[in-house]
């Protein structure tokens, strides 16, 4: 039997409809409203009898549709794509936290966009930050847009409804300049050939990651799991990435995330000749593991390789610490895809194109960290032969590169 009954709280008083329902453990569904005329309304329009026909096995609370997404997410995959990963599943679960803390004043199929905006400020007004925020948001939309296609919502009423997160590239992206390419890559090569054996063998492993870093645009995550036997005549297929916690290899985050990108003759061949005779033996047909055969972390190359050959190179900055002034490496390794992707607006490349080389999901990411440099751009598209074969040629159209 359905009934109206009053609540009375910090926020001022509610009416609050209970009515019988199928889809929930207690046998009942509730609808919440600011005035008793309209739960009256909501009583009499015939919206209860509608709401209350839902089909066996049906989702009727939010709590419910973010545990059945969830289990989608990890056992199917959403929309017919592949299952995520455990490192995804774990981010999801985090967001789901605050999806199902929130105290939702309605069941899954009488939520308005009202209440969806409320949620968003409840987010906005609580302790995590405003990107936190956005992605909570986001998998919300996920939740609903799921459960829409699946038939538990008639409509998806958190459409439109977003938070505009602070983007991470707000501040222009540190671009090296081809001269300090350059110099870094000339370090390596000293380095490689450093009378020093335990140096020169380091670098025998890092010189090629660091040119293979150059010439691709890969991701840090994307060249320290990349495969032999992804390396093809003349360039690299990258189809899978060390996950964000680094504990296992797995597919490429997006599909726009495999792709083949060209490279250089001197860095497919350096990268080749590391890969067949230097590379310890490793189940996961690494090019570059480490000694143990597992994928080398990403933490360990830039403070032991990277940044020794920003050392080497002159590439530092003097910054204040703690009140103190400390030099450190000028620029990151993901520096590196930085300036590939200049070199590809600086040649001109078509903009679908750097989008697909840099594996970017949408154009709109390509625009917003790159789009500054596009009208400085004034030379021809970038040749199949590979970036580095046009920075490092000499007058003389020898390259610099040399084969340690």
């Amino acid at each position: 039997m359905a009934d109206i009954r009053k609540r009375t709280g910090a926020k001022g008083t509610t009416y609050q409809v209970r009515y019988p329902s199928s889809t929930t453990k207690s046998g009942y569904t509730y609808a919440t409203f600011d005035t008793l005329k309209e739960a009256r309304a909501f009583l009499e329009s015939g919206s209860l009898r509608k709401n209350g026909r839902a089909r066996s096995g049906d989702v009727g609370t939010v709590a419910e549709a973010t545990d059945m997404w969830l289990r989608i997410c990890e056992k199917e995959g959403l929309n017919g794509r592949e299952p995520v990963t455990n490192y995804t599943y774990g981010n999801y679960e985090y967001r789901a936290g605050f999806i199902k803390a929130y105290e939702w004043p309605k069941p899954l199929a009488d939520l308005t966009a009202p209440d969806i905006v409320a949620f968003r400020s409840w987010l906005l007004n609580g302790e995590v930050s405003r990107v936190v925020a956005s992605k909570v948001l986001s998998s919300f939309h996920s939740v609903m847009k799921e459960m829409t296609i699946r038939g538990h919502l008639a409509h998806n009423p958190a459409v439109g409804i977003s938070v505009r997160a602070d983007s991470r590239y707000q501040e222009p992206v540190s671009i090296p300049t081809k001269q300090e390419i350059i110099a870094l890559l000339a370090a390596a090569d000293r380095l490689a050939n450093s009378k020093n054996k335990l140096t020169a063998k380091t670098w025998r492993r890092y010189r090629p990651m660091l040119y293979l870093a150059v010439d691709s645009g890969m991701r840090p995550q994307e060249y320290l799991a990349a495969s032999r036997s992804a390396l093809r005549g003349n360039g690299i297929y990258v189809d899978r990435a060390i996950e964000g916690g680094g504990s296992e290899i797995s597919v490429t985050k997006t599909p726009a995330g495999r792709r083949f990108i060209d490279l250089s003759p001197d860095t497919l061949d350096m990268v080749g000749h590391y890969a067949s005779n230097h590379a310890a033996d490793n189940k996961y047909d690494l090019i570059f593991p480490s000694e143990n055969g597992r994928w080398q972390s990403r933490r360990n190359w830039q403070r032991r390789g990277f940044d020794i050959a920003c050392e080497e190179a002159g590439l530092v900055e003097t910054v204040t610490v703690d009140g103190e002034d400390v030099e450190q490496a000028k620029y990151r390794p993901y520096d590196l895809r930085h300036f590939f992707a200049s070199m590809l607006i600086e040649k001109k490349t078509n903009l679908k194109k750097i989008q697909a080389l840099m594996g970017h999901t949408n154009i709109e990411t390509t625009l917003n960290v790159y789009g500054h440099l596009l009208e400085d751009s004034d030379r021809d598209k970038i040749g199949s032969a590979g970036l580095l074969s046009g920075i490092l040629e000499k007058s003389c159209g020898e390259s610099v590169a040399r084969q340690a």
